[in-house]
């Protein structure tokens, strides 16, 4: 491993990669360190029987303004703009047609008033109704929104994210993961399966030590998920307090992806949606054959997702196949086979699925960003203050960061 650099960038996933292209180029040695024997972080395209599924990020949110659409377009990949079957019920299935309608009906009252009658405690359930009748559909859709229950989300930082979004969502038949992995840069220098143990800020440069040697640079940017950065698993410089409170105030949510494989004959229609139980608030709910592949993706959050962590990947499965089965009838049972799941909560170097900021600590997303000194610059999804949680939100802060890095190193910045 080279042992000097200006610039070490402490993250291969969209927001390292987003820091690595900012620089390429620019008359700087860059290094990129990643604990992972992978790029991409929590962007991640498996292959599975010829078939490209993302285990991680999968849709591009806000596609009209996303920067990796347009970067998707310069690459040549082909990006699906078919609307999202996700807001449907296929065939009204689990429950009676008024009854998915009150509850979608319920479901945008209390988006509504976060923004026009915020609860003064910024505790996202007390802006829900006192008797709600559909408080579990809403638990349910706080889990795969956020990762976590209504009681534990702030709700001007859920009103900040909604209030940006332009709920146009896109896709890659190829995988987001592959497209982002695929853009980084040939000219920066990646070590792969490299963690970084120990940062130390004493000296006249930043010592970043790893199994395979210290590496020391001018300036690093530090791209590690929130549960890393209020963890233990690197030795932080005790300076790094506020930072460090910040990340712990801005945990991720629990989030967590099946695949389901559907062999031969099914009522399974491709681009549909079903949620697997409208009053239980860990169901799953599930995409049925995107692009028209021969499968069905699982999306878990919150209580579900925790629950398929605790009880294992078998169970997990075996918990999606039952719910599939009591929606579309016991026959479904023998065209479903488990192919894929992910592990983000039970992987020590993410940790989890995205950032989500506790009831009144929205402003530790700005903590979180400030540079230490002008040698340490922080970046990720939870850095951003609007588009947190997202590929695009992590890709713009690994640009920003970078920008930093590069304007204190020539003394531009006061």
């Amino acid at each position: 491993m080279t042992h000097t650099c200006d610039i070490a960038i402490i993250g291969a996933g969209a927001a390292g990669i987003g820091a690595a292209r900012r620089l390429a180029g620019r008359g700087l040695s860059v290094v990129v360190l990643e604990a992972l024997p992978r790029l991409g972080g929590r962007a991640w395209t498996a292959m599975t029987r010829g078939l490209s599924l993302d285990l991680g990020c999968g849709w591009l949110h806000s596609a009209d303004r996303n920067p990796w659409a347009r970067i998707a377009e310069a690459a040549g990949f082909v990006l699906d703009r078919r609307r999202s079957a996700w807001d449907q019920q296929f065939g009204d299935l689990g429950a009676a047609p008024a009854d998915w309608e009150a509850a979608g009906a319920a479901f945008d009252t209390w988006s509504r008033s976060l923004v026009d009658e915020p609860p003064a405690s910024d505790r996202a359930f007390d802006a829900v109704k006192r008797g709600e009748r559909w408080l579990a559909y809403l638990q349910a859709l706080s889990g795969y929104i956020s990762g976590d229950e209504l009681e534990r989300i702030s709700a001007a930082d859920y009103a900040a994210y909604d209030s940006a979004s332009t709920d146009l969502n896109w896709r890659l038949p190829a995988g987001y993961g592959t497209l982002i992995t695929s853009r980084f840069p040939a000219d920066v220098a990646l070590h792969l399966a490299t963690p970084v143990q120990r940062i130390d800020v004493d000296g006249p440069v930043v010592e970043l030590v790893t199994p395979r040697g210290t590496l020391r640079c001018r300036a690093a940017i530090i791209t590690v998920s929130t549960h890393v950065l209020a963890g233990t698993a690197i030795r932080w410089p005790a300076a790094l307090g506020p930072w460090r409170a910040a990340a712990a105030h801005l945990p991720l949510g629990c989030n967590e992806k099946l695949f389901l494989e559907i062999i031969g004959p099914s009522p399974f229609e491709a681009e549909t949606h079903v949620q697997g139980d409208l009053h239980d608030p860990a169901s799953g709910t599930y995409y049925i054959r995107p692009f028209g592949f021969p499968v069905i993706e699982c999306f878990l959050g919150g209580a579900g997702a925790r629950s398929a962590l605790a009880a294992g990947t078998d169970a997990a499965f075996g918990h999606a196949t039952d719910q599939l089965v009591a929606l579309f009838g016991g026959n479904v049972r023998r065209a479903l086979r488990p192919a894929l799941a992910s592990a983000w909560g039970a992987t020590p170097t993410i940790g989890g699925g995205y950032s989500h900021a506790l009831p009144g600590h929205r402003a530790a997303r700005d903590q979180i960003a400030r540079p230490f000194e002008e040698r340490l610059f922080f970046a990720g999804e939870a850095t951003h203050p609007t588009d947190f949680s997202t590929a695009h939100g992590a890709l713009l802060s690994g640009i920003r960061a970078a920008g930093e890095a590069a304007e204190a190193l020539s003394g531009k910045r006061q």
